[in-house]
């Protein structure tokens, strides 16, 4: 079950808020001594996290079903740099993070006990459920504090920003549990996307030995890959480590590039240009905007102020890359859009 973003806490209706946790989304199946750790792409975690394994298989009643977050909690708050770090090939660099910075699990719901399927029970019964059914589990197994206080959930969203929490997350209090749906609200301190990138720029400086801007992409209704926009905050030393980590994704990236045609078009004498990452605007003024296929397989999280209409309104930034979400996932349902009735409401008389 997916969240939808919004710019305040909903001061009405029933609604379950909790901390937002920044981690690795996870679906924890046991039956028996079988523990699968499912990331939200369905990736099995279990080789990246053996001691959240043994911790689950420790404590975690004999069948159960359970949705939280995995995290690594340092003195100075979570540490999402820290958990990335755990998704390496070698079998012995993770034993050995796992001892030096043991991960955390957050529970926030529950699916299913025994033989009860519990997708379909109300929020405020799932949450009952799970806090008696972990009950006697200890550190670092934990459940996520909730309330239907407002004050509250406000109080958290100003506190726990410095201890690295994203922000509140409002349920409904009699919501069943929706797979893919966007049902849950979240609230965030700023925007920000997770974004396909599908290209790049070469950076005006250097001879092609650093990277200018990426670009960006995101999913419409149809299925198609739009080109949404930029970002480009990067140090000079980050411009050039770029240039190795996009090698791997330029082989063939053309073959089946979603703008392919967009790379091969020549527009017509007299024909206007269309929009497209390589194209020129009426703000371009004769730069140089050719740019360089990436296969659409790197997701990365950017921050931005707002949209127009379909694309970013200002040059976006990366915050980090996003290795536990597919690229399809990265749709334009994740950003907050203002219903055309709202605005029609506000602009009375159709002016």
């Amino acid at each position: 079950m997916l969240a939808k973003r919004v710019e305040q806490i909903p001061e009405s209706g029933s609604w379950i808020f909790e901390p937002k946790w920044d981690g690795f989304r996870a679906l924890i199946f046991r039956d028996g001594e079988e523990i699968e750790i499912q990331s939200r792409d369905e990736k099995p975690l279990n080789r990246y996290f053996p001691e959240v394994v043994a911790t689950l298989r420790a404590q975690l009643p004999p069948r159960c079903v359970l949705d939280g977050e995995i995290v690594i909690a340092t003195a100075s708050g979570l540490d999402f740099d820290t958990l990335q770090l755990r998704l390496h090939p070698a079998a012995s660099r993770v034993k050995l993070l796992s001892e030096q910075t043991p991960a955390s699990v957050v529970f926030f719901d529950v699916l299913a006990v025994g033989d009860r399927d519990l997708r379909g029970e109300p929020f405020e019964r799932r949450r009952a459920e799970l806090e008696t059914l972990l009950s006697d589990t200890a550190p670092p197994v934990h459940i996520t504090p909730a309330t239907r206080e407002l004050s509250v959930a406000s109080d958290w969203f100003r506190r726990f920003e410095g201890a690295g929490l994203d922000g509140v997350v409002a349920k409904p209090a009699s919501g069943i549990y929706e797979p893919n749906k966007r049902v849950m609200l979240k609230v965030k301190h700023e925007r920000d996307c997770d974004c396909v990138v599908a290209g790049f720029r070469w950076y005006k400086k250097g001879e092609h030995s650093a990277v200018g801007s990426l670009l960006l992409g995101l999913y419409d209704d149809a299925g198609a890959l739009q080109h949404v926009g930029v970002c480009a905050s990067f140090a000079e030393e980050k411009r050039r480590e770029l240039v190795e980590f996009l090698a791997p994704y330029r082989q063939d990236a053309l073959a089946d590039h979603p703008w392919k045609s967009w790379a091969e078009y020549a527009p017509q004498e007299g024909e206007a240009p269309r929009r497209m990452p390589g194209g020129q605007s009426r703000w371009s003024q004769g730069k140089d905007l050719s740019w360089e296929p990436l296969r659409p397989e790197l997701v990365a999280e950017v921050a931005y102020e707002h949209m127009q209409g379909s694309r970013f309104r200002h040059m976006s930034h990366f915050r980090r890359w996003r290795t536990d979400k597919r690229p399809k996932d990265c749709t334009y349902a994740q950003l907050e859009v203002v219903p055309p009735e709202e605005l029609n409401a506000i602009f009375a008389g159709g002016r």
